[in-house]
């Protein structure tokens, strides 16, 4: 997809941590949290796109290193596009492997981490011989990105996750994954709080400005909407830019890519080195309740 430029209209501050413009909490609802520690701790990584050149693969690790120095996370979500592309014309199986083999060796430094994955369009490679070759299509990124399935759930401290492929006909679910996650969504205890990860961005700005988004959002959303007392968040990644919406009481947050302008020096329009328009490079973490509140903030990494 190619990105189409647009006027600064929207700053985005460059702190340490970027909320993305919801309204901040009051100073009694801060305390409040203040005196409360979340059940669970999340790091979420998303469109690292690795590859060979801009020392791409030491920074990566350098802030996977920080990312757990500083924040120490329970485990970590990634958002896909975990490898810079599989999925143009012209690539071959060789760039495949070697693409993956820079993954491989970057997550070394995390791998006493759980890594749950979701496949992004990048990863996939479509031009093998034939459906039959063993690296065609997602079945091959499911087994190098070691996750049950293209689409799956898992429970932590309770909380439910619930990991989507937005991979297909106009970037939507198919049929199959959209009756599983409208069983998984009826089974589940009354309150369960519940995350949801997608590749693209349900609803929320950045599809607004760049596309990108799922053409099945309202159909989803109305399908939240059945279950407010369980869906909390929807975390995505594909567009590169920072956004937390807020709709119906759940909170939609796109964050930025790890690999910022695909690890180069910036766009021309942009606030500084690494950005894609106003977003800078980094990641970001989840601070996650018993009581199904959810915080998420995007930090800046300059590595």
């Amino acid at each position: 997809m190619k990105r189409r430029s647009l006027l600064k209209a929207m700053g985005l501050s460059a702190g340490a941590a970027l909320t993305g413009g919801l309204p901040a909490l009051a100073s009694t609802d801060k305390d409040k949290t203040a005196a409360r520690k979340p059940v669970l701790t999340v790091a979420h990584i998303t469109d690292v796109h690795i590859r060979e050149g801009d020392d791409a693969p030491e920074r990566f690790k350098k802030c996977l290193n920080h990312i757990i120095q500083k924040h120490r996370p329970d485990f970590f979500l990634n958002g896909g596009d975990s490898i810079n592309d599989a999925s143009y014309d012209n690539v071959v199986r060789e760039q495949v492997t070697a693409q993956w083999a820079i993954w491989d060796e970057c997550i070394k430094a995390i791998e006493r981490y759980e890594i749950k994955s979701c496949i992004g369009n990048h990863d996939t490679w479509w031009k093998a011989p034939t459906k039959e070759d063993e690296m065609y299509g997602k079945e091959y990124v499911v087994k190098r990105l070691k996750i049950p399935g293209r689409y799956y759930s898992f429970s932590k401290a309770g909380w439910h996750f619930i990991i989507l492929d937005g991979n297909n006909s106009k970037i939507s679910l198919d049929e199959q994954q959209y009756n599983w996650l409208e069983q998984e969504l009826k089974h589940l205890k009354p309150g369960t709080p519940t995350l949801l990860m997608s590749h693209y961005p349900i609803l929320g700005t950045t599809q607004v400005l760049v596309g990108g988004g799922h053409s099945d959002c309202k159909k989803l959303k109305d399908l939240f909407y059945k279950h407010q007392d369980k869906v909390k968040i929807c975390l995505s990644g594909h567009n590169h830019l920072s956004d937390n919406t807020c709709y119906n009481g759940v909170r939609y947050c796109c964050n930025g890519a790890m690999s910022g302008f695909w690890w180069g020096k910036g766009d021309a329009e942009s606030a500084g080195p690494g950005y894609y328009l106003e977003t800078p490079p980094g990641y970001a973490i989840l601070k996650m309740y018993a009581d199904g509140t959810v915080e998420n903030d995007y930090f800046q990494h300059r590595f």
